[in-house]
């Protein structure tokens, strides 16, 4: 596995309301990881992980940050059975600590204390999104059409 490159392909934060928090404010935590083969082939992908974190305290949404953070990766000589957790638990493995330093970054340049996200098992979530697709799979199956 190589990798070849790390940008951000889009980031949001929103300030909608600041007032001063007296409170340790909730936050909303969202993580999605994608996957597509790029167009030149050559055993290239861009893996896509977004965070996505809204903090509200009595009511208020304090900020909303978004991030879609992606890497180019050059996978060779992988198995076809290793090839798709190699993408979604390696890669974004990889990319997540670059793009926990940019919400933290973000948060703080918008006036709040940095938002240092806890790390993530990726293996947890790949199987969470594994089991969602074959429940959906099976889903449309059952279904009259």
């Amino acid at each position: 596995m190589r990798v070849l490159g790390q940008y951000v392909k889009d980031l949001s934060f929103e300030n909608p309301g600041h007032p001063p928090v007296q409170t340790q404010p909730n936050i909303d935590l969202g993580i999605d990881v994608g996957a597509t083969p790029h167009a030149d082939g050559n055993g290239l992908y861009e893996v896509s992980l977004k965070l996505s974190a809204k903090a509200t305290a009595d009511q208020t949404v304090l900020f909303i940050s978004e991030l879609d953070y992606a890497g180019l990766f050059q996978l060779q000589n992988v198995a076809e059975d290793q090839l798709e957790p190699m993408l979604l638990i390696e890669c974004p493995r990889l990319l997540f600590p670059f793009a926990r330093r940019i919400i933290a970054e973000i948060t703080r340049e918008g006036g709040f204390p940095p938002l240092l996200i806890d790390p993530v098992d990726f293996v947890q979530l790949y199987q969470a999104q594994y089991r969602r697709a074959a429940a959906a799979t099976s889903a449309g199956t059952d279904t009259p059409q």
